[in-house]
Protein backbone atom coordinates (compact mmCIF):
# COMPACT_ATOMS: atom_id res chain seq x y z
CA UNK A 1 0.00 0.00 0.00
CA UNK A 2 1.25 3.30 -1.01
CA UNK A 3 2.08 5.71 1.99
CA UNK A 4 -0.69 8.89 1.25
CA UNK A 5 1.69 11.68 2.45
CA UNK A 6 4.64 10.43 -0.17
CA UNK A 7 5.10 12.50 -3.46
CA UNK A 8 6.50 11.51 -6.65
CA UNK A 9 9.65 13.01 -6.54
CA UNK A 10 10.84 11.52 -2.79
CA UNK A 11 10.31 13.54 -0.47
CA UNK A 12 7.00 13.19 2.00
CA UNK A 13 5.82 15.43 4.15
CA UNK A 14 3.88 13.92 7.67
CA UNK A 15 1.22 15.68 9.73
CA UNK A 16 2.69 17.08 12.93
CA UNK A 17 0.92 18.52 16.26
CA UNK A 18 3.05 22.09 15.97
CA UNK A 19 1.62 24.62 12.57
CA UNK A 20 4.86 25.78 12.95
CA UNK A 21 6.94 22.60 11.69
CA UNK A 22 7.50 20.59 7.94
CA UNK A 23 8.85 17.66 8.62
CA UNK A 24 9.96 15.99 5.62
CA UNK A 25 11.69 12.66 4.15
CA UNK A 26 14.02 12.00 1.72
CA UNK A 27 13.91 9.04 -0.18
CA UNK A 28 17.89 8.06 -1.44
CA UNK A 29 16.39 6.42 -4.07
CA UNK A 30 14.75 9.65 -5.97
CA UNK A 31 17.41 12.01 -4.87
CA UNK A 32 16.62 15.43 -6.99
CA UNK A 33 17.54 17.51 -3.44
CA UNK A 34 17.89 20.38 -5.53
CA UNK A 35 14.99 20.58 -7.88
CA UNK A 36 12.83 19.93 -4.85
CA UNK A 37 14.18 22.24 -2.11
CA UNK A 38 13.89 25.04 -4.85
CA UNK A 39 10.02 23.41 -5.72
CA UNK A 40 9.59 24.15 -2.06
CA UNK A 41 11.34 27.40 -2.18
CA UNK A 42 8.78 28.67 -4.92
CA UNK A 43 5.49 27.46 -3.53
CA UNK A 44 6.59 29.15 0.02
CA UNK A 45 7.22 32.71 -1.77
CA UNK A 46 3.80 32.26 -3.51
CA UNK A 47 2.13 31.78 -0.07
CA UNK A 48 3.51 34.66 1.16
CA UNK A 49 2.71 36.03 -1.69
CA UNK A 50 -0.56 35.43 -1.02
CA UNK A 51 -0.37 36.10 2.87
CA UNK A 52 0.85 39.55 1.77
CA UNK A 53 -2.58 40.12 -0.14
CA UNK A 54 -4.63 38.74 2.17
CA UNK A 55 -3.22 40.82 4.90
CA UNK A 56 -3.72 43.85 2.23
CA UNK A 57 -7.24 42.85 1.45
CA UNK A 58 -7.95 42.60 5.24
CA UNK A 59 -6.90 45.65 6.24
CA UNK A 60 -8.46 47.15 3.50
CA UNK A 61 -12.06 45.76 4.24
CA UNK A 62 -11.63 46.62 7.79
CA UNK A 63 -10.93 50.61 6.79
CA UNK A 64 -14.24 50.20 4.64
CA UNK A 65 -15.76 48.37 7.59
CA UNK A 66 -14.48 51.18 9.90
CA UNK A 67 -15.78 54.25 7.43
CA UNK A 68 -19.71 52.66 7.38
CA UNK A 69 -19.71 52.09 10.90
CA UNK A 70 -19.01 56.24 11.34
CA UNK A 71 -20.93 56.68 8.46
CA UNK A 72 -23.70 55.16 10.40
CA UNK A 73 -23.06 56.90 13.50
CA UNK A 74 -23.24 60.21 11.74
CA UNK A 75 -26.35 59.23 9.97
CA UNK A 76 -27.97 57.68 13.63
CA UNK A 77 -27.04 61.72 15.03
CA UNK A 78 -28.71 63.28 12.35
CA UNK A 79 -31.56 61.37 12.04
CA UNK A 80 -31.77 61.27 16.23
CA UNK A 81 -31.70 65.62 15.76
CA UNK A 82 -34.31 65.39 12.61
CA UNK A 83 -36.71 63.83 14.75
CA UNK A 84 -35.84 65.82 17.77
CA UNK A 85 -36.74 68.80 14.98
CA UNK A 86 -39.86 67.63 14.00
CA UNK A 87 -40.83 66.53 17.31
CA UNK A 88 -40.67 70.30 18.53
CA UNK A 89 -42.24 71.02 15.00
CA UNK A 90 -45.45 68.59 15.58
CA UNK A 91 -45.73 70.30 18.97
CA UNK A 92 -45.33 73.77 17.81
CA UNK A 93 -48.27 72.73 15.10
CA UNK A 94 -50.77 71.64 17.34
CA UNK A 95 -50.05 74.43 19.65
CA UNK A 96 -50.53 77.53 17.10
CA UNK A 97 -53.66 75.16 16.09
CA UNK A 98 -55.50 74.88 18.96
CA UNK A 99 -54.58 78.83 19.30
CA UNK A 100 -56.32 78.90 15.90
CA UNK A 101 -59.29 77.35 17.20
CA UNK A 102 -59.29 78.70 20.47
CA UNK A 103 -59.72 82.33 18.25
CA UNK A 104 -62.18 81.14 15.66
CA UNK A 105 -64.22 80.41 18.89
CA UNK A 106 -63.50 83.67 20.22
CA UNK A 107 -64.52 85.43 17.00
CA UNK A 108 -67.32 83.89 16.80
CA UNK A 109 -68.99 84.13 20.02
CA UNK A 110 -67.60 88.03 19.94
CA UNK A 111 -69.76 88.18 16.46
CA UNK A 112 -73.03 86.34 17.87
CA UNK A 113 -72.76 88.19 20.85
CA UNK A 114 -72.42 91.81 19.27
CA UNK A 115 -75.17 90.82 16.87
CA UNK A 116 -77.28 89.71 19.65
CA UNK A 117 -76.57 93.07 21.30
CA UNK A 118 -77.34 95.23 17.95
CA UNK A 119 -80.92 92.99 17.66
CA UNK A 120 -81.99 93.56 21.00
CA UNK A 121 -82.15 97.44 20.80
Amino acid sequence: MANPYRSSQGLSARPVGNSDEIQLRIDPVHADLDEEISGLHKQVTQLKHVAQEIETEARIQNEFVSDLQMLMSRAQAGVKSGMTKLNRTVAQQRSNHILQVIIFGLTCFSIVYLWSKHFKR
